[in-house]
């Protein structure tokens, strides 16, 4: 692979950043009074607007032949058809075959993988039913009210997110619990106020090695045996998830309770799998299905549209734009609809764990910025935190702004006066207010020009912040489906312009590893010379006063 700044298109696009970022954005709109309708598309019951982003048709044109130089529509291509793009593991990635209905063959080393996905979502939907139907009952012959999924990473941010984001259309049948913190402080806290007759636990652990989920796992096995007396328990009270069902059966999880996963299936991306389990026990299947059905129609968008009119290549393309091009290192997510209020932290570990490289697929050292530090809040919680910064700090950081027209839960005047600020922020990141504004009004307000003089340069906006807005006509499962994959395929073809492999991510295994062998030493007194001074000394510490 050339260099990807060798490119024509983005040495174009390089100097058409220094031409742009004399400009802006209010001057944009002031000019073109129909630019929402040129940068804005709607994609079923979702609106998205990108038209207070510092681009022009000429920058779209800009990036949508980078796009094409470097060949997204091919390795889009190669996605959906199973080819094992992720090099590094020599795996496919295939997430979108968890969500197709429509029994489309989808191949991998030439084996056709949908029936094996049709035969485990049957599996799961018998599960979830045989559960909320009370069916399914505990060593005491009780029925389940509560379940702890134990997963760390994509096997509980996803989950988590989506529980919480759909909660208001469960029927409370089913408490989902999620724990994933080795930190003893979060499974003791959970299970205080469980009855362990119960209490069903999903172990969520690909390769069921997983350090801080077999910890909380154990600890799960020993709080129910010894309310049961008996160890036996496990297979009425555990079912796991995971590519290892030996070491399953091993901890004592029959084959029967156990669920399957896909080594073309990356973390991050697995809630659309049996990793979805807790997501189904809370909802129940159906509204599960619609989440995989919300996904499954922006799949056949990404694959269909042509590249102009693609709205996760546009997304990725900005964001391409904003990153590499014009050097905002910082993206924050801002959810107006406190269901969504996980999102941020759900796509701040899909984002980063994704594109946070420096290597190309090539193993050469890149160049160039690839993927930012992704943040966020709920909106107005944000209002009144870190927006500050965002309106008048030296720091230019794009935002996503993502909301819905209908409430879920309407409570009078609530959702209007969310939707108030909801607009009004996005717009004043844009447009800002100059010195000669701020006086004037001030004068008007009657302040003296000595009082004027004194506070006028802090009260000044200089705008020009860029933003995205996603808005949903009501944040369902549908339409969450829909919104989780637009940001995957986003992720994907950033992934492609940069030259960089976003399915792996070797950066959060040295960091583990390292932790294996200072866990022994904590407690015990071996030598310490091979460790740096900073941490043998810090651990030495720890061990002095260790209880």
């Amino acid at each position: 692979m050339n260099s990807r700044n060798s490119l024509k298109s983005w040495k174009f696009l390089e100097t058409h950043a220094l031409e742009m970022s004399s400009r802006h954005l209010k001057e944009l709109f002031e000019i073109d009074e129909a630019r929402f309708s040129k940068f804005s598309m709607k994609i079923k019951d979702l609106l998205f607007d990108y038209s207070k982003n510092l681009v022009t048709s000429e920058t779209l044109s800009a990036l949508i032949r980078l796009a094409e130089d470097c060949n997204v529509e091919d390795w889009r291509s190669r996605m959906f058809a199973g080819e094992a793009i992720n090099s590094t593991e020599n795996r496919a990635v295939l997430h979108v075959a968890l969500r197709d209905p429509s029994g489309r063959a989808y191949l991998v080393e030439g084996v056709d993988i949908s029936l094996q996905v049709r035969r485990e979502m049957q599996r799961m939907e018998a599960f979830v039913d045989e559960v909320r139907a009370g069916s399914w009952r505990g060593f005491s012959g009780k029925t389940i009210t509560d379940v702890v999924s134990l997963g760390v990473g994509g096997s509980n941010l996803g989950p988590q997110m989506v529980t919480e984001a759909l909660k208001g259309y469960g029927d409370g049948r089913i408490r989902v619990h999620y724990v994933s913190n080795v930190d003893g402080a979060q499974i003791a806290e959970t299970l205080r106020s469980l009855n362990p007759e119960r209490v069903l636990f999903v172990v969520a652990s690909k390769t069921f090695t997983t350090t801080e989920t077999m910890t909380n796992a154990r600890t799960a096995l020993s709080w129910l045996s010894s309310a049961a007396f008996d160890r036996a328990v496990v297979e009425k009270h555990f079912v796991a998830i995971t590519a290892n069902e030996a070491a399953a059966r091993t901890f004592g999880i029959p084959g029967t309770n156990t669920f399957h996963m896909w080594d073309w299936v990356g973390g991050r991306y697995s809630l659309w799998s049996s990793i979805g389990l807790p997501i189904a026990l809370s909802l129940g299947f159906d509204t599960y299905r619609q989440l995989l059905k919300g996904a499954h129609q922006m799949d056949k968008h990404f694959e269909n549209a042509p590249l102009p009119e693609n709205a996760p290549v546009i997304l990725a393309l900005i964001g391409v734009w904003n990153s590499t091009f014009l050097g905002a290192q910082s993206q924050v997510i801002l959810p107006y609809d406190q269901n969504l209020h996980r999102l941020p932290a759900y796509l701040q570990q899909a984002d980063m764990e994704s594109n946070g490289k420096s290597v190309s697929r090539e193993g050469a050292e890149v160049s160039y910025a690839t993927g930012p530090i992704v943040w966020g809040e709920s909106g107005i919680n944000g209002q009144h935190a870190f927006y500050q910064l965002l309106h008048q700090g030296r720091t230019i950081i794009p935002a996503d702004f993502i909301g819905s027209i209908n409430s879920v839960t309407p409570v009078n005047g609530h959702h209007e006066h969310l939707m108030a600020n909801f607009f009004a922020q996005s717009q004043a990141l844009m447009i800002g207010v100059d010195e000669e504004s701020v006086r004037r009004d001030l004068l008007l307000r009657g302040l003296s020009l000595q009082e004027v003089n004194k506070i006028a340069s802090h009260k000044v906006h200089r705008g020009n912040r860029p933003s995205n807005t996603l808005l949903m006509n009501k944040l369902n499962a549908e339409t969450l489906g829909a919104l989780i994959a637009l940001y995957e395929h986003k992720i994907f073809v950033q992934g492609v312009i940069w030259g960089i492999n976003s399915f792996d991510q070797w950066g959060v295994e040295l960091g583990k590893s390292l932790a294996k062998s200072i866990e022994a030493e904590l407690i015990s007194d071996s030598n310490l010379n091979h460790h740096d001074s900073s941490t043998r000394n810090l651990i030495m510490h720890y061990r002095a006063i260790a209880s």
